[in-house]
């Protein structure tokens, strides 16, 4: 085979183009990406039932916790009246019959702490009938793997009992595995605990797990969109993704239920599933997402509820002619105001109280989710309501819009005859459009070609994709190199298509093992350790080597495409290296000859990044690298041999020339 580089431009690519979508699904927020090891730390946990139209909870404010039985049992109590916050009103009332009875928390599987490092404990406690101190401490089959002594602040008995923040550092001489999580009173007496938290010492920002950060930074994305998904919708509109509670003070951020805590649920379970109790602290928060996007190099891109519950799950909606249906664009246009605002401006100021006095640079906003066009939902209406009240005082930003849950159905075609409609003569109306395909691997391969025909006046936001080769809850083995290839394969027709296809993420991004409702997903954790699978490589690959520029193919791609082969080709203007991706979806070696413009000279070793192995191998926490990337340096040949079953990314060092326009 032999590919023909040409010095024609092919178009522009967008700088930034390959981002994340981070949902709080498969235990992504709590459980996950927020360090906080232990569970329903403020006694605020709803157990959670339903069916589509039909959904509630149950109040379980003692979930995770449990009165310990070394001393012989302590009263725990879960009850409400002299709060710390009046958004959490909950609170646990503990009263020690004996020295050293106490409460443990289960911290999901049980804590996983390692040896050299240290964990911060912090708690509010309120002394209502006890003159003891606490000790904090972690237990390992009856033993003791650590332990702090905390004294409290004691009033006169006629004084009144506030509430006390306190705060140690526990530190382990060796690994504990499954650990529990103990407070015990060294005397009798009666105490009154909230927002009960461990979070590891190197938690970055004091927010992030450590190991999941790192992850997410070395993929160089262009953009994270947040946080979600579905859980902005919400299964009722009561329980939608509020921004507003998610800021301030962590104290005063109302714990919600997470709408995947009903995923798939059955008559015969009682409409009641193994993630009945998946809520929300919002410990992780839209301040928390903005530092995030900053930290990692990501332009922000929150996504807002239009007064729609959940499509899927749902009938609840706000009417447009209700006057609660201002208080979502009310939302969003404060939301603009809370990232982009002066000091001086209500949220804008709230925002530098928080920590941070420079703007956060919003550019874009998500109106709705997955949202479509029916008589009941009236998307289209909503979405031009946000879009006047948005640009009318914000003309600069770039807005969003869904093309509902699919690529095939006559909501797909409806959306887009309506934004191609509505742009003309209208640039600013809406700058690309959110498309979502969850597919088998096959589509991938038959599909490089999607993009071709597509008119280029709105562009596209590849929101949601991802191959599925298997699907279901739990299934790690959903995430195979097959997989991971059609995705490759598809992305160089997105790419050569960058004029159009301006945003690309694949989704979803976090799972924990043993938590997740949804496979397959780009990073896969449990409380020990994290991996990328393959399809994190094929990001990062991609993210990694954009370039500028595409190269025109002329065509070629149709005929490689038939030896089951699949490339596009780009340049980085800047450092002036040819960037050549391939897959090679056969069982054998495929070399493919690269010639070059007669006027380009090659000058210096090509790296090639290589992705291969067995179509249904796949990743996972006991074995992180079965399959993972291959680095390497070559001397340039002028053939490409593509490894069987992989994908290469092979960047050339050529001396800068001018190049033609297409």
């Amino acid at each position: 085979m032999v590919l023909h580089v040409s010095d024609k431009k092919g178009v522009p690519i967008a700088e930034g183009m390959i981002g994340l979508f981070f949902e709080d699904i498969n235990y992504a927020a709590d459980g996950g990406l927020y360090a906080e090891l232990l569970e329903n730390r403020s006694f605020e946990a709803l157990d959670c039932y339903g069916q589509k139209g039909d959904y509630y909870t149950k109040p379980d404010y003692g979930y995770g916790w449990e009165a310990t039985a070394d001393c012989g049992k302590g009263k725990a109590e879960y009850v409400s009246g002299s709060p710390v916050s009046r958004v959490n009103p909950h609170y646990l009332r503990f009263t020690a019959l004996a020295a050293g009875q106490g409460f443990s928390n289960q911290a999901y599987r049980g804590l996983y702490l390692q040896k050299g490092k240290s964990y911060r404990v912090s708690f509010y406690a309120r002394l209502a009938d006890y003159e003891g101190d606490l000790r904090i401490s972690v237990q390992k089959d009856g033993r003791c793997a650590a332990q702090e002594k905390v004294a409290c602040i004691h009033a006169g008995r006629d004084c009144l009992r506030k509430w006390n923040r306190y705060e140690t550092m526990l530190s382990l001489d060796e690994d504990v595995e499954g650990g529990l999580f103990v407070i015990a009173l060294d005397r009798p007496g009666t105490v009154e605990f909230d927002l009960v938290s461990m979070m590891p010492a190197d938690a970055v920002a004091g927010v992030f797990r450590r190991d999941l950060f790192t992850l997410l930074k070395d993929l160089h994305p262009g953009f994270l969109r947040f946080p979600g998904g579905c859980i902005i919708e919400g299964n009722t509109l009561e329980n939608r993704y509020r921004w507003k509670e998610s800021v301030g003070r962590i104290e005063d951020r109302k714990v919600n239920f997470n709408r995947w805590a009903v995923h798939e649920t059955k008559e015969k379970d009682g409409w009641h599933s193994d993630y009945a109790h998946y809520n929300q602290t919002l410990g992780l928060g839209y301040y928390e997402y903005f530092v995030l996007c900053e930290m990692i190099g990501a332009k922000p891109l929150p996504v807002l509820n239009v007064g729609l519950a959940c499509q899927y799950q749902s009938y609840e909606l706000v009417e447009l002619e209700d006057p609660a249906f201002g208080q979502f664009i009310s939302d969003a246009l404060d939301l603009v105001e809370f990232a982009n605002g002066g000091e001086d401006t209500r949220w804008g100021g709230l925002r530098a109280r928080m920590g941070h006095p420079k703007p956060f640079g919003l550019t874009m906003l998500g109106i709705g989710n997955e949202q479509w066009e029916t008589k009941e939902s009236r998307f289209f209406a909503r979405y031009k309501a946000f879009e006047r009240a948005i640009h009318e005082k914000y003309p600069d930003i770039k807005l969003i819009g869904s093309a509902g849950p699919d690529i095939t159905s006559a909501h797909y075609t409806q959306a887009w005859e309506f934004y191609r409609k509505e742009a003309q003569g209208k640039g600013t109306f809406c700058y690309a459009v959110d498309e979502h395909y969850y597919v088998k691997p096959e589509w991938f391969y038959d599909h490089t070609d999607f993009y071709d025909a597509y008119p280029r006046d709105v562009k596209v936001f590849s929101g949601e994709y991802a191959a599925h080769p298997v699907n279901g809850m739990n299934k790690p083995e959903a995430n195979t190199l097959g997989g991971a290839l059609a995705e490759a394969a598809f992305l160089t027709g997105v790419e050569r298509n960058a004029d159009v296809v301006v945003l690309a993420s694949y989704a979803p991004l976090f799972a924990r093992a043993g938590f997740a409702q949804w496979s397959p997903d780009m990073i896969w954790f449990d409380e020990k350790r994290a991996y990328g699978t393959p399809s994190y490589y094929v990001q990062k690959m991609y993210g990694e080597n954009i370039g500028t520029v595409t190269l025109s193919m002329d065509g070629q791609e149709k005929k490689l495409r038939e030896e089951e082969v699949y490339v596009n080709l780009s340049l980085e203007e800047r450092t002036g290296e040819l960037i050549v991706k391939a897959v090679n979806h056969n069982d054998a070696e495929k070399p493919l000859a690269l010639a070059l413009p007669a006027h380009w000279k090659v000058c210096g070793p090509a790296s090639l990044q290589v992705l291969a192995g067995e179509e249904d191998a796949y990743n996972t926490v006991e074995n992180p690298d079965r399959v993972t990337l291959r680095n390497e340096t070559a001397d340039y040949t002028g053939v490409l041999v593509l490894s069987p079953m992989s994908f290469t990314v092979a960047r050339i060092p050529v001396a800068k020339a001018p190049l033609r326009k297409k």
